[in-house]
């Protein structure tokens, strides 16, 4: 989750956290971003519309010369991977990391790129539904009606504009926005360290790669070994104030916690 973002908005920063969870990155390429708003409309606006791309065809998807330049991607987010066919009518499996179903389930305008860096192009998603048990959806694009149509996109990342970033409850943050924040014990100030990764479980876990000071001080490393991240539960209790604003989480961890991890 998160990941270095100089352009998302932080328009829910400053605010306590209530039984606050967490939203998995929607990851961009070379940086990482939340988007603006929920999928309202299908037909979202393509950053450039100066230069549209043509909607796969029916014999199956088409990708520009390899050896094309790679694209600035500053203003795409990903929102899920294809792993493999589902069946054979063209069917696709795609692992998300994204935690808003809409992404996969309202039809509508997605884009889709190459692992090669190849431009993302434009696509039709017609149908998606969510298999619980694997993490996992099945979608259904336009134009692939085939399994080896469907072999052919495995490893491609479906992507949507940075404009479609969905907005949060007030008890909810992006993952995006909560990397990179420092953490500090809320009683002492004491800086703890910073926020470098989010790690999904029954209640979200803040990964905390520890300040050289505060390990030296908790006598926690040693000439072979030292702890370098720990594990914090992202709830109220033990992370009550998250301000985003101002670039800090406050924590109250119970006795223990911070040496009992790495």
């Amino acid at each position: 989750m998160k990941h270095e973002e100089a352009e998302a908005n932080k328009e829910i920063g400053g605010r306590e956290a209530k039984g606050q969870r967490s939203k998995r990155a929607e990851k961009q390429k070379g940086k990482r971003v939340g988007g603006n708003s929920k999928i309202q409309n299908a037909q979202s606006p393509v950053p450039n519309p100066q230069s549209p791309l043509p909607l796969i065809p029916r014999g199956g998807p088409t990708f520009p010369n390899p050896q094309s330049p790679v694209p600035n991607l500053d203003n795409w987010l990903e929102i899920g991977k294809i792993v493999s066919p589902q069946g054979l009518s063209g069917e696709l499996k795609v692992y998300p990391v994204s935690d808003f179903p809409e992404r996969f389930e309202v039809p509508g305008k997605r884009w889709l790129l190459r692992l090669d860096g190849t431009e993302p192009q434009p696509i039709e998603l017609l149908t998606g539904r969510y298999i619980s048990n694997k993490n996992l959806y099945v979608i259904k694009l336009t134009g692939v009606e085939t399994c080896d149509q469907a072999e052919a996109l495995r490893g491609c990342k479906l992507m949507v504009p940075v404009s479609d970033r969905p907005q949060l409850a007030e008890d909810e943050y992006h993952v995006l926005d909560l990397i990179g924040l420092e953490v500090f014990m809320q009683a002492s100030g004491e800086l703890v360290g910073t926020v470098v990764d989010i790690i999904p479980a029954g209640n979200d876990l803040l990964e905390v790669k520890l300040h050289e000071s505060f390990t030296t001080d908790k006598g926690q490393m040693t000439n072979d070994k030292k702890q370098k991240t720990v594990l914090i539960p992202f709830v109220e209790a033990i992370a009550p104030v998250v301000d985003l604003k101002s670039n800090r989480i406050e924590i109250t961890p119970p006795p223990g916690l911070l040496e009992i991890n790495n």
